[in-house]
């Protein structure tokens, strides 16, 4: 067998497709190609195609993976599920985060850190709503616990900003409403009832 075209993807540069005998067989990005050292007109085995099929798979689910983690940070529980629907074999995806942690692209401390900070600066987010989120994102409770203990906002200041904001609108005028609002953010009783009280 004879790699008859190595071939850059149009839509994705850093993408390459091989072609044996004519026929297109499987894509590598830059540094595998690189790695792998593939040129045009090399004769390979039936053998050292199976394995560089393989490597392919692994590169694309790396790829892939990266391409995610190129738009935000996610959690592990994500990339994995992400990897998932893709329908990559468990071992690819447990091979693809030990990959992706080794290079400290997958890190549910640091993931944490950085949903607290960023929820923290774009809206007004309770400590227990934040807990929830991470939740939800399965990320295990002590980094929750440790990114919530490293959080020094001041939960109540936040409250005040978020009581003061709201009560300008017509329709939290009505106490009630406002407090279960506040009670749907996240937001416990008696911090509500103290702010409140104090405005």
């Amino acid at each position: 067998m004879k790699i008859t075209a190595v071939k850059q993807q149009v839509k994705r540069a850093d993408r390459y497709s091989i072609y044996i005998d004519g026929a297109y067989s499987f894509a590598l990005s830059e540094t595998e190609l690189l790695k792998q050292g593939l040129r045009n007109g090399q004769e390979i085995t039936a053998d050292e195609l199976a394995v560089i099929q393989d490597d392919s798979v692994k590169d694309k689910a790396r790829y892939q993976a990266l391409g995610q983690l190129s738009r935000r940070m996610r959690s592990e529980w994500e990339l994995r599920d992400y990897l998932k629907r893709k329908e990559y074999a468990p071992e690819i995806i447990d091979q693809t985060i030990v990959w992706l942690a080794d290079y400290g692209y997958v890190d549910d401390k640091k993931f944490a850190d950085a949903w607290v900070a960023n929820r923290r600066l774009l809206k007004a987010t309770s400590s227990r709503r934040l807990r929830q989120e991470l939740r939800q994102k399965r990320v295990a409770d002590e980094c929750i616990d440790q990114a919530l203990a490293d959080d020094e906002t001041d939960e109540k200041q936040v409250l005040r900003g978020l009581i003061e904001r709201k009560q300008k609108q017509t329709k939290y005028q009505d106490k009630l409403k406002l407090m279960q609002y506040l009670s749907r953010q996240g937001y416990n009783y008696d911090d509500i009832k103290s702010v409140l009280e104090e405005a």
